[in-house]
Order: C-alpha cells, then structure tokens, then sequence
C-alpha cells in the first residue's frame, strides 16, 4: 500500500512546476488552478477504472508501456516549452497536466495490479493540487520570479523520465 501512494506523490512532482509556470502568468487565478485540479481529479478516476479494465488485454508485461510513457511524457514536457511557448494557454496547460495526470494514474495502476486501490487516483490527484497549488504561492513572491520558466519544464520532465526509466528496470515488489 507504501508503495502506491510514494509513486503519486513522487510523480506528481510535475505538478509543482506547472504550478510555478501558472502562478508567472498574470492572468492565472487560483480559481482557475482549482478547476484544472478538479478536471484532473475525474481524469485520474478514469484513468483507475480505465487501466483495471484493460490490464488483462495486454499481451505482455504492462511496465514497458508505463515506463515509455513516462519516458514519453516527460521529454513532451521538455520539448513542449520550447516549441509550444508562444502559443501557452491556461486551459492547454490544464489539458496537458491532467491527461498527463491520468496517464500516470494509469501507469500506477498497471504497475501495482492486483494490489491497486482508489488510493492511487485520489493520492495522485491531491498530490497534484498540492504541490501546484503551494508553487502557484510560491509563483507569486518576488524569489521563484527568478527562476526561469525553462528549469521548471526540464525538471518536471526529468522527473517523469526517471520514473519512466523505473517501470522499465526497477522491479516494485510488494
């Protein structure tokens, strides 16, 4: 049960950079952070019931297709800032992290089955509306205005590629 619950927060890490990238915008409110977590929260539920249903229809080890999609996401995180920058929209960066969000609800899911739980969707969602909740405050002081929005997407990608690297080579025995 340890186990699931350190990889949402570990994962959601993410979160605490796309919550400074958010807090930097100005015309970014709370209540609009709110509503992408709520968003994020039913995708992470989906994302739980999804990945029970077609466990049993993968025909081989399910942690390859979590661990290069994690590898996946994270350099998309990486490479969408500096591609993607100049067309940034609060509701495409709500999108983003809670697809994003599901599939790593998802990717739990698959890792810890049959030991999987609704603690994992609910750990993974409140994990990313903490953290980007706490930078998003964070954003807002005149210390984190120094940091380039660039480190933030790198570190939030690195992230999930190392959890990625994980799925593939680590085995998360009970």
């Amino acid at each position: 049960m340890f186990m699931p619950i350190l990889s949402g927060l570990v994962v959601s890490i993410d979160a605490f950079f796309i919550g400074i990238s958010l807090g930097l915008q100005k015309k970014c409110t709370f209540a609009h952070l709110a509503a992408i977590n709520a968003f994020l929260f039913v995708l992470c539920i989906f994302g739980f019931l999804l990945a029970g249903q077609i466990y049993e229809s993968i025909p081989f080890d399910p942690d390859l297709i979590v661990g290069f999609a994690f590898i996946a996401l994270g350099l998309w995180t990486i490479l969408q800032y500096f591609v993607f920058a100049y067309i940034k929209t609060i509701v495409l960066v709500g999108f983003i992290m809670s697809l994003e969000a599901m599939l790593i609800t998802m990717g739990i899911t698959f890792i810890f089955l049959p030991y999987s739980g609704f603690v994992i969707p609910v750990t993974v969602a409140l994990a990313h509306f903490v953290y980007s909740a706490l930078s998003f405050g964070l954003a807002r002081t005149k210390h984190v205005k120094r940091v380039s929005p660039a480190v933030s997407h790198v570190v939030s990608g690195l992230s999930l590629i190392v959890y990625g690297l994980f799925a593939i080579f680590v085995d998360f025995g009970m």
